[in-house]
């Protein structure tokens, strides 16, 4: 079931393999100011998740906000074909038979850019885009702060345990992840200039307090 996380936002976490880890997939849905929904990384559309979906208002945007986060777009544009459908950059060439309706960059589109602010951290592999809400200083992302230490599966925290991932954004395999420091740390304090105190992660449990500083030490190696 989807699940109210502060005001105006909710979150469905479902399970999901990369590399045969368990790490789980966890969509967030805001509801912006006209009462239009933003799907941010959404997961299967399937089981009673319409309706609930349908029951808090209309479709307006879903983003499919890294590399890794296309799997369950096309079931979402069957859905609600009137949406926006936006892709990280690089996105429309992994996946060609997506009709997305725009790729994003560091300028939110139009029909979402008087509720979110958004960063295209295009310094790591992912090519992701973080989100920014500001009324509810929440900071939603999905790759940016991997945290599989608390994970419900043994057998993933183990492999945890083996990447150094005792926190979220922390662990031996980050650095490889980054093409370039300079361009990821000026990426990065962009980010910090957020006001924002929650953080919404899509692996991992979400950082409920000082998220701003959590992804400050995260990233204090660059």
């Amino acid at each position: 079931m989807l699940e109210p996380f502060v005001d105006g936002v909710w979150t469905r976490t479902t399970r999901g393999k990369f590399f045969g880890v368990e790490t789980g997939s966890r969509m967030t849905i805001v509801r912006l100011a006209d009462g239009g929904l933003f799907v941010h990384s959404p997961v299967a559309l399937e089981g009673t998740l319409r309706q609930e979906v349908d029951r808090l208002g209309e479709v307006a945007c879903v983003v499919a906000p890294s590399l890794f986060h296309h799997l369950h777009v096309r079931a979402w544009m069957d859905a609600y074909p009137k949406a926006v459908f936006a892709a990280c950059p690089g996105l429309e060439w992994k996946r060609p038979d997506l009709p997305f309706t725009c790729i994003l960059g560091d300028q939110p589109h139009p029909r979402w850019a008087d509720d979110l602010g958004q960063v295209y951290f295009s310094a790591r592999r992912e090519n992701e885009v973080v989100f920014h809400l500001p009324r509810q200083r929440l900071m939603i992302c999905a790759d940016a702060l991997l945290n599989l230490s608390t994970h419900p599966s043994a057998s993933t925290r183990f492999v945890a345990r083996l990447m150094g991932n005792h926190a979220p954004g922390i662990g031996r395999l980050e650095p490889l992840m980054v093409r370039d420091r300079r361009v990821a740390r000026r990426q990065v304090d962009r980010i910090l200039d957020w006001d924002f105190d929650q953080a919404v992660l899509s692996h991992g449990a979400p950082v409920t307090k000082d998220a701003r500083e959590v992804t400050r030490h995260a990233y204090a190696w660059l």
